[in-house]
């Protein structure tokens, strides 16, 4: 697994599998964010196999499906509620990484006075460029 922080009790991945779980939990992560939608693609039919590994590490687990470049007000609220109250730190991921760090983009900019600057170099830093995205905050 290709784990980037994106800020502290906050790190981003590629898409991970039932089988990679405990060494997330090896890893130290106390959450998991799945940011894929059920059946978008053959290794990912659906989310059942990760949530119930996930509850077998003693992970918190929670499914905030989005399709690629559609980060809705309502997506972005249940992103940045679930980062609020999840036990940190918080591993999200999706297919390759970019879903999850657009969102933890979209939410971070909603915050008032946020610099878009240092966000979108972390988000660089991890692997995904997101400059695209910044006429959408």
């Amino acid at each position: 697994m290709d784990i980037k922080p994106l800020e502290p009790g906050f790190s981003i991945c590629h898409a991970i599998y039932p089988q990679d779980l405990a060494e997330v939990k090896a890893r130290g992560f106390r959450s998991v964010i799945c940011n894929r939608r059920p059946g978008e693609a053959e290794d990912h039919t659906d989310d059942i196999a990760l949530r119930q590994a996930a509850a077998q590490q003693g992970l918190e687990w929670v499914e905030i499906p989005v399709t690629p470049g559609e980060y809705t007000p309502e997506v972005i609220e249940a992103f940045g509620k679930a980062i609020d109250w999840l036990p940190k730190p918080v591993l999200c991921f999706c297919k390759t990484g970019r879903r999850a760090a657009s969102l933890w983009l979209h939410n971070q900019a909603r915050q008032s006075g946020c610099d878009l600057g240092p966000l979108l170099d972390a988000a660089h830093a991890a692997g995904h460029d997101l400059h695209d995205q910044k006429d959408t905050f």
